[in-house]
Parts: structure tokens; C-alpha cells; sequence
């Protein structure tokens, strides 16, 4: 892995494009895929598992790689299905083969070794050492000690779905000139959909539920947004800034002028490369710590409004957003009524891991309020639902309070501190 990292980081620093990389696709990192694979997840269209492929793996792993040196090797259509979002709506979740998998993710390690060295240090989505919560952390601190007065809060309309090919593989070609690496890529773009048994073409958008498709969308926005707002801030008025997670991105701004001139530049930028802005849910709204309005705006879960501290300095309020925590609401809502004559305790685990998985997510400084709502919504909520359970013995409130407590679910914690 260390010399793989050397050797690219080399040759990028040399201004070289990477001829050969397709052998870092090898036995040893196919088997680190298989390895790191969960049991018991579901199987694609054809059926294989990992259970099932551990069977003849040394046999299964050489054949693979004989198909591959071949160009025999195509990748499958990926099986479509659907599952419940947050919101109420359905999200469609593409299935690949077993093989498929393991192909993808050792080319999506190939992939971030070579543009952890080019991305920007403002893109946190899907990459090695960078999360969320950074992004949180860093919109703050901007919003704290830059001259921020506007915020463009932008929404690209199903970004993933609409990712052109050529164009892609075109900013690939930055980098990289092993003509069979990029083949296998185009293969996994062009493998088509399987759903309700028929067959669809994929004439654009990244692999659904692939391992490679967060890598190849962070090239795609690289080039079509990040390397060009390090261009166009040169000639912009004033102070701007952008954070981006994945397709999800604010820009902040000194002057208003400056983000409506931006704004328009923004709209044909994206349709220059098949994009296009969510109007209805994109805006320009004035922010910070100079304008002191009652405007706000939502990034990944999370809702920033103008306030003060008690000793009357001012930060950014971060809130889990009202929309998302109803969201979670009747999610958990829903679960918990599905639950209700499964076993207790056995509700009661899964339940504390939900909790701790919410507190690890919404957990920051000055979100204390929202996690106690959350923590009670629960805690009432599943009382009722074994109320329910029992017409004759209906458990007490009391015996409820002791298979809390016997379970150990934790009260509201703050887990990141992002300032």
C-alpha cells in the first residue's frame, strides 16, 4: 500500500499521467475486498454471496483475474430495489454481483490514492480522514471569522443519476492514460439496470450502490465545480468560500452582488456538464455574523441560524433541522409499532444502538436540545407501543422505567466538538 502511495504521488508530482495502474487490481487487494464484505448482505442477480464465494476463494479469486487479464470479465447489471427514506419516500439501491463489488472497490482504492493528492482541502465527502462534522466545523468557523454576509445554498437536481460518461471519463484522463483501467470503468458505467426482471441501459449516471460511484462523483464535481470556483474567486469582489460534501455544497460571500453574479455563473457552469440547479431549492440569503436576520439554512441534517451566546458574542446556531428530526420521528415511530411483539429486550439493544448512532451523528456543541427530544420521543414513544402489546397486563410505567434502566440506554451526550 505505501509504495502504491509513493509511486503515484510520485508520478503526479513529476506531472506524469499514471500509465499503469491496473495491476494494483491484483489478488492481494481482491481478497482484502472479499474480506472486508459483510455476511449475510443481499446478493445481486446473480445470486452469489460471500458465504458462497469463500467456498473455492483461492479458485473463485484466480479466475477472476484470468477473465480480467482477458478483458473477458464484464460486470453484471446491478439488481435495483427500493427502501423506505427517511422522509416517507422510496430510494431506489443498486445491488451488484459479489464480483462486481470486489472489482470496484479495488479500483475505487486505486482511485483515491491518486486524487487524495489533487482534491481540495474544502471537499469532506467520501474520502479518507474527512467527515461530516468537519464540514460543519469549517462552515462555522468561516462564518465566525470571515466576512460572511451571504450564504448560496445550492441543490443539484439527482446529481448521481446524471452524470455524463464522456465527460467523465474525459476528467479522468487528466490523471490517468491506462487505457484498460478506464475501460473497466466505462464496463461499469454501461452495465445497465435489472428491475422487476427487465433490463435497462445506463447511458448516464455512476454505478447505483457501487463502491466506485462516491470516488467518480467526487471527480466529477472536482472538475466541473471545486477547480473552477479556485479559478472564478480570483476575479470575484470580496471574500467568497466554498464547503462541499459529496453534491451537497454552500458558498459564502462577502457582497450580494458578488453571489447573484456568482449565482448565474453557477446555473450555466452546470449545464455546460448535463447539470442542473434545483431552483425551487436554491437561494441566496443573507448571513452572518454582520446581518444578524432570522434567515437560515439546512446542510446535511443540520440547520445554522444567527444567535448569541449569553454573554452576548456571536455564533452560529447548528440545530438538527426540524425537518429531519420529524423524519426521524416517524421512522422510529414506525420501527418501534413493527416491533412491538418481538422480544423486549432484544427491541430494547437495537434500540440503544439507533440512540447511540443518533447521538454520533447530531451529537455537536449546542445541539444538546435536539438530542433530548429525540432521547424523550423514543422513550415515550416505545412505552405506548408495549402498552399496546398487553390489552389484559398492561405493562406500568414503573416496570417500564426498570427495562430502561436494566438496558442501559444513554442519556443525551455530546460526541464532537466543533468549536
Amino acid at each position: 500500500m505505501e509504495t502504491k502511495r509513493k509511486d503515484i504521488k510520485y508520478q503526479l508530482e513529476q506531472g506524469y499521467k499514471l500509465q499503469t495502474i491496473m495491476h494494483y487490481v491484483n489478488k492481494e487487494t481482491l481478497r482484502k475486498q472479499h474480506e472486508k464484505q459483510k455476511e449475510n448482505k443481499a446478493s445481486g442477480v446473480d445470486g452469489m454471496t460471500k458465504e458462497k464465494y469463500e467456498i473455492n476463494l483461492e479458485e473463485n479469486l484466480d479466475n477472476l483475474l484470468e477473465r480480467m487479464k482477458k478483458f473477458s470479465y464484464r460486470p453484471k447489471p446491478v439488481r435495483k430495489t427500493y427502501i423506505p427514506k427517511s422522509n416517507g419516500k422510496l430510494r431506489g439501491l443498486g445491488i451488484p454481483c459479489y464480483e462486481d463489488k470486489l472489482v470496484q472497490g479495488a479500483m475505487a482504492d486505486v482511485l483515491n490514492e491518486i486524487y487524495e493528492n489533487i482534491f481540495y482541502d474544502f471537499s469532506y465527502g467520501f474520502r479518507p480522514k474527512k467527515n461530516c462534522h468537519q464540514a460543519i466545523s469549517q462552515i462555522n468557523w468561516l462564518i465566525m471569522t470571515k466576512k460572511i454576509n451571504y450564504i448560496l445554498d445550492a441543490d443539484i437536481k439527482s446529481f448521481f443519476d446524471n452524470i455524463d460518461h464522456d465527460t467523465l471519463i474525459m476528467f479522468l484522463e487528466h490523471e490517468i492514460a491506462d487505457k484498460n483501467f478506464l475501460r473497466y470503468i466505462k464496463r461499469f458505467l454501461n452495465a445497465g439496470v435489472i428491475e422487476d426482471y427487465k433490463y435497462y441501459e445506463s447511458d448516464k449516471g455512476t454505478p447505483q450502490g457501487g463502491l466506485i460511484s462516491p470516488i467518480l462523483a467526487n471527480v466529477y464535481l472536482h472538475y466541473v465545480l471545486d477547480n473552477w470556483f479556485q479559478v472564478v474567486k480570483k476575479e470575484l469582489k470580496g471574500e467568497a468560500y466554498l464547503i462541499r460534501y459529496a453534491d451537497d455544497f454552500v458558498i459564502m460571500f462577502q457582497y450580494e452582488e458578488t453571489a447573484k453574479k456568482f449565482y448565474k455563473m453557477l446555473i450555466e457552469r452546470m449545464r455546460k456538464f448535463k447539470l442542473e440547479l434545483a431552483e425551487d431549492k436554491t437561494r441566496i440569503l443573507p448571513f452572518g455574523r454582520f446581518k444578524g436576520t432570522k434567515e437560515t439554512f439546512d446542510f446535511l441534517g443540520f440547520t445554522f441560524s444567527n444567535s448569541t451566546t449569553l454573554t452576548g458574542k456571536y455564533r452560529p446556531n447548528i440545530r438538527t433541522s426540524k425537518k429531519k428530526l420529524k423524519q426521524k420521528f416517524e421512522v422510529a415511530k414506525q420501527w418501534l409499532h413493527e416491533k412491538m411483539h418481538e422480544p423486549v429486550i432484544e427491541v430494547g439493544r437495537s434500540i440503544k444502538k439507533k440512540i447511540v448512532g443518533h447521538y454520533a451523528y447530531y451529537g455537536i456543541n449546542g445541539n444538546y436540545t435536539s438530542l433530548v427530544k429525540f432521547y424523550k420521543y423514543i422513550k415515550y414513544t416505545w412505552f405506548r407501543v408495549l402498552r399496546k402489546r398487553g390489552q389484559k397486563n398492561k405493562i406500568k410505567y414503573l416496570d417500564y422505567l426498570r427495562i430502561w434502566d436494566y438496558l442501559e440506554i444513554p442519556e443525551p451526550k455530546v460526541y464532537v466538538e466543533i468549536w
